[in-house]
């Protein structure tokens, strides 16, 4: 249903007709929601979203869970992707890996147990695609300029709601729709998803949310000295370069320096 909703959702993209599934993907049910949103530990305590990601891996784990290949309906999408990308480099082209949730959610290094259900670092965004790590050029780390994040767990740099307000940094999470509580940079949690994930790159975002008068800047020499001294400061501390900035909510609000820095 997700999936179906998405392709009406971007129909002027023409999603549906360039979208392919790997044979070997997971297919979450109603039931694996169902077992989410009904668990008290996950749904209470942890925080989940509910939307079947922790019960569907724990299926796969014990083998039971059913793969797109096993639907009928999906198979005009079905592919391996595994041999599709390795292809695609092969051929001297250009491959991008995106992954989902933050470092800081990772089911192994993440802050446990208030984490996701799957690791979420680099490495495994590769493997997940099957890219071996001989085939990575690349690997960029995107930062918010402050933090966010839904539900419990610990949060060392937390600001209170108030000061949150005041300095406009409201937010609600996308999936559940719950507040999401807010906090300052945190300089040590970059240092280390930066080591643990190999960053080669830094990708720095909401930068206009933190720092108002930088909004829409696509300069940088037009940023104030202020920003330009925590983005210094990243780099010091983490000696990853900050390669791309954002500084709104459209793309071309966008400061990219992989030409001057790599």
């Amino acid at each position: 249903d997700v999936l179906y909703k998405e392709f009406d959702d971007l129909a002027k993209y023409n999603v549906k007709e360039r979208m392919s599934i790997d044979s070997r993907c997971a297919i979450i049910t109603e039931d694996h929601m169902d077992r989410d949103k009904s668990s008290e530990h996950l749904a209470k305590k942890i925080g989940s979203t509910g939307s079947g990601c922790g019960p569907a891996n724990s299926d796969r784990v014990m083998r039971t869970i059913n793969l797109a290949r096993d639907y009928p309906e999906l198979e005009e999408y079905i592919t391996d992707v595994s041999l599709e990308v390795n292809e695609a480099i092969n051929d001297g082209e250009e491959v991008f890996i995106e992954g989902s949730q933050g470092f800081a959610l990772s089911l192994y290094y993440g802050t446990y147990p208030f984490v996701t259900s799957k690791d979420t670092t680099a490495s495994t965004f590769a493997a997940d695609v099957g890219v071996g790590p001989t085939k990575v050029d690349e690997v960029i780390d995107v930062f918010k300029a402050y933090i966010s994040r839904v539900g419990e767990g610990p949060f060392p740099t937390e600001m209170t709601q108030e000061e949150a307000e005041s300095r406009g940094l409201e937010e609600y999470g996308v999936v559940t729709g719950r507040r999401r509580r807010i906090g300052y940079f945190d300089m040590e949690l970059a240092k280390e998803s930066c080591r643990i994930n190999g960053a080669t790159q830094i990708a720095l975002t909401c930068v206009d949310r933190l720092y108002p008068d930088c909004a829409r800047t696509q300069d940088y020499n037009d940023l104030s000295a202020e920003t330009k001294a925590f983005i210094n400061d990243i780099e010091s501390e983490t000696n990853v370069p900050v390669t791309i900035i954002s500084t709104g909510p459209d793309l071309k609000d966008t400061i990219d320096l992989r030409k001057e820095l790599l």
